[in-house]
């Protein structure tokens, strides 16, 4: 039997082990080929609302094991998720439509978030307090209890991955609900992991669902905080839900990130860097370059370079030939990338490279000479699509890349780094690369956006993760019982 052996998850969810879904199951489809791969168990509301009450009720006795235990269960899921990478990258390949390279730093960063959350369990977590009495006061972060955690297809495994390592490691127990688009890849194969680390049952339940399963999981009583990583207009919806509940909730969202290439850059890397920042994924990335800002002196030969690399880069199956772009993960996201290309046509953009496709193959499109209010310039893409547009000076620069309601990634390209760390202080942004383009991901980093594209920090780093999935806890403590007036 394979790791991921469809015979297992079949009609099945993990709950600690594998048990029937309510729901049913829904087909596993390769977007390259539409073929059938499998079967995935498909959760719904009463799912989620037993899984809760049993996450809950093992979580107790989970947040009390010794750090060390949790530790070591942590980074043996790291050597596993290195042991059957191969396995599971096949699986990205396959149902996510990533290419190899994609998928093998999926698994990598995977492992690295078991490792950087082995590391998690044992850090400080507390501080003493100055007190006015003849006592000793503290504050200590204890875990949250449970964390409902979703996650969107395009980077299944580290979207999901970097909040349920974290949030175990911290004591807690984890209702995780995946997309349905990619249930192996992003949720039965960090089943198998825990599973095979010897994870307690009852800590981990992998429910991939639909809009129902959603709803359930963020309305659930037993579940205290909520960490969704997926589309703005679904993370309104979430974030409106949890505040009605008074419910913590972490939302990492959406973006249109600029790339700001100055005049003094060097326009071979910097056409390098442009084209992996809008193509990499096809584009199917919250970090993608939405916008590339280009300095008009330079504006017309990057075109022209950037439209010459589009053309030549291929386009197929990724399970079977060596290509630079695999296919969109189903054809409502290839319509809809279709029709903001055709309208800033329309509006006015001009067609440098691009805009055509075969089935869920979308050629790597640059449009030049886009107006502002053109609909693949103002509005988040999610495929593979390099607007262009001119500046002048810097302060053109910093305000046509802070007009945006999004504040997720900025890469700056200039070999004056203080004059992109200047354009940096202008630009409200999560995340600034100077001299890179706007697409990375460490597990030691602080992840997370502004404005449009998030809550803020929420992921990555010790204390952001320390943050997002532990509560404060005031304790004082002294000798004899204290007296007062009545």
């Amino acid at each position: 039997m394979t790791f991921l052996d469809p015979k297992i998850w079949t009609g099945s969810v993990f709950d600690g082990g594998w048990t029937a879904s309510r729901a049913g199951d829904t087909p596993v489809v390769e977007p390259a080929t539409g073929h059938e791969l499998g079967r995935a168990g498909t959760a719904d509301g009463g799912d989620v609302a037993a899984a809760a009450v049993r996450a809950r009720e093992e979580q107790r006795a989970w947040s009390a094991t010794p750090y060390e235990e949790r530790a070591a269960l942590l980074r043996r899921a790291g050597r596993l998720f290195e042991e059957h990478a191969q396995e599971i990258q096949d699986w990205i390949v396959r149902e996510s439509g990533g290419v190899p390279g994609k998928a093998g730093f999926e698994t990598h960063v995977a492992a690295q978030e078991c490792y950087e959350a082995a590391a998690l369990a044992s850090q400080p977590l507390g501080e003493v307090l100055p007190t006015a009495r003849k006592r000793l006061s503290f504050a200590r972060r204890v875990p949250a209890g449970v964390v409902g955690v979703i996650a969107p297809f395009n980077f299944p495994l580290i979207l999901g991955i970097r909040s349920v390592a974290p949030a175990l490691a911290l004591g807690n127990a984890v209702v995780f609900k995946p997309d349905q688009r990619t249930a192996v890849c992003g949720g039965f194969s960090i089943a198998r992991v825990f599973e095979e680390a010897g994870l307690p049952s009852g800590l981990l339940h992998v429910l991939p669902g639909g809009p129902e399963a959603g709803q359930a999981l963020v309305a659930d009583p037993n579940i205290a905080v909520i960490s969704f990583t997926g589309s703005t207009a679904a993370g309104r919806k979430v974030g409106e839900a949890a505040a009605r509940l008074l419910k913590r909730v972490h939302l990492e969202l959406g973006g249109n990130s600029a790339l700001v290439v100055f005049d003094d850059a060097d326009l071979e890397p910097a056409v390098s860097a442009g084209a992996w920042a809008s193509f990499f994924h096809q584009g199917q990335i919250c970090m993608t370059s939405g916008r590339h800002l280009v300095h008009q002196s330079v504006a017309e030969e990057y075109v022209e370079r950037l439209a010459a690399k589009a053309t030549g880069m291929p386009v197929g199956d990724p399970a079977t030939g060596q290509v630079a772009l695999g296919p969109l993960i189903d054809a409502g996201q290839r319509d809809r990338v279709h029709r903001l290309v055709t309208e800033s046509v329309t509006a006015g953009a001009r067609l440098a490279a691009g805009g055509t496709y075969e089935g869920l193959f979308y050629r790597p499109t640059v449009l030049a000479e886009v107006p502002a209010g053109a609909p693949a310039y103002a509005e988040e893409v999610f495929g593979p699509v390099a607007p262009v547009t001119t500046f002048a000076t810097l302060e053109e620069a910093a305000a046509l890349a802070a007009d945006s309601e999004y504040g997720l990634s900025l890469g700056v390209l200039t070999r004056d780094v203080m004059k992109g760390l200047a354009l940096a202080d202008l630009v409200p942004t999560g995340i600034v690369h100077i001299n890179d383009q706007t697409v990375d991901d460490e597990a030691v980093a602080p992840f997370g956006g502004r404005g449009a594209s998030g809550t803020g920090t929420r992921f990555g780093g010790t204390g952001a993760n320390i943050d997002a999935f532990t509560e404060t806890q005031w304790v004082t403590m002294q000798g004899d019982i204290a007296t007062y007036p009545f």
